[in-house]
């Protein structure tokens, strides 16, 4: 048995109660929304016009129904649910290796922006210098970020394969140790954290208001679960995270990628039965240009934990931002819409849900960050 799939098995909800132990102290319990208006929109079959010159052409639209959980990572610490590892695999590092000993080598890492500045703040709290490989490219406020916590930014070009070769250029330099920006056993189990904060918030949501869930009537209230989660996946770490956590539940996970330029690595991936090792592109949703970790990918290829990995455009994913920006007036950066953007526009996606659940399902989505600019934004819209 591999060390990845030996690894893997000991990926359990217990892992992801343990990591929330350590870092609650560290982190903010985010809040948990929900739109009426982005639940009528996602519950109207798409018009065929949307629907021309894809394989859907000239059918019925799906018409399922929805009742969205929006869990708002946007507000975490620095942006983004990467605080949520970061600060997990420092103090676990920590815990393991002594103070001392990490104090003085430091750690690195290589992050287009939200895992750089969640690993630099956790080193800055944690008293541990930080080293953090950063694209050129990377969003100037996520740069600026990542220094403003003290670490010490190293730039590079912006593959994964050119991020970890300045990664080993600078262990060689300083002997820092590496914290990986999602292969990583507690960086998995921080992240997941995400999914148990959720699931404690949709209980007591729905507990205070049944009507917000499409299950009014059916059954004891004490019996809720969310029908499904959806999350971005990059590297992976927050999906299988949040698949971990939801492991022994019958909540399904879902994945939801970028599909420009080859993005939707995983999703290519689980059709043809093997990783993808390599992704080079520029999608919009920046925070998801890295192919999925090794140990990730243990974890989502088994389908009794991940249940279906979708795909959408970059114009999906700028009209599931416009939504977010103008009709629940949160800000979000485009990596964290693409879960949304999959439940609005995935044909393949809607279609499931109508077949599987007439009467809808309860849907919690992972808004995963939020920093991008103003310029950004004009940018994308203007």
């Amino acid at each position: 048995m591999s060390d990845s799939k030996t690894t893997a098995q000991s990926l359990t909800p217990a892992a992801i109660h343990s990591a929330y132990t350590l870092i609650k102290p560290y982190i903010h319990r985010t809040p948990l929304l929900t739109n009426q208006t982005l639940n009528a929109i996602a519950s109207t079959p798409q018009t065929p016009s949307s629907l021309a010159g894809t394989e859907f052409e000239n059918q019925a639209p799906a018409n399922p129904t929805f009742r969205f959980f929006f869990k708002c990572e946007n507000y975490q610490r620095i942006g983004a649910f990467k605080a949520r590892g970061g600060f997990h695999a420092l103090l676990r590092l920590i815990a393991e290796r002594g103070r001392d000993e990490v104090q003085r080598r430091g750690v690195v890492t290589h992050s287009s922006g939200n895992h750089a500045q969640a690993l630099a703040l956790a080193a800055s709290t944690l008293n541990i210098p930080a080293y953090i490989v950063m694209p050129r490219i990377s969003t100037p406020s996520k740069i600026e970020g990542t220094k403003s916590y003290g670490a010490e930014v190293i730039f590079s070009g912006s593959t994964s394969t050119e991020r970890e070769a300045l990664v080993a250029e600078v262990q060689a330099r300083t002997d820092a140790i590496l914290v990986p920006p999602y292969d990583d056993f507690n960086i998995i189990c921080g992240q997941g954290t995400t999914g148990l904060e959720l699931q404690e918030q949709y209980l007591d949501a729905v507990l205070e208001n049944p009507q917000l869930s499409v299950h009014l009537h059916q059954g004891a209230l004490e019996e809720r679960h969310l029908d499904a989660v959806i999350t971005p996946i990059g590297g992976g770490g927050l999906n299988s995270g949040v698949a971990t956590f939801f492991s022994d539940k019958p909540t399904k996970v879902f994945g939801a990628e970028p599909s420009f330029e080859g993005a939707d690595d995983c999703r290519r991936g689980l059709q043809a039965g093997e990783r993808v090792l390599a992704v080079k592109t520029l999608t919009i949703a920046d925070g998801l240009r890295t192919p999925v970790g090794v140990l990730n990918w243990e974890v989502i290829s088994n389908q009794d934990k991940v249940a279906g990995v979708f795909s959408v455009t970059e114009t999906q994913i700028k009209d599931a931002m416009r939504l977010v920006l103008e009709r629940m007036k949160v800000v979000v950066e485009p990596s964290a819409v693409v879960g949304l953007a999959v439940c609005l526009f995935n044909e393949d996606f809607r279609r499931l849900v109508e077949k599987e659940a007439p009467q809808g399902w309860d849907v919690g989505v992972v808004f995963s960050g939020g920093n991008t600019t103003v310029e950004a934004i004009g940018k994308l819209f203007g």
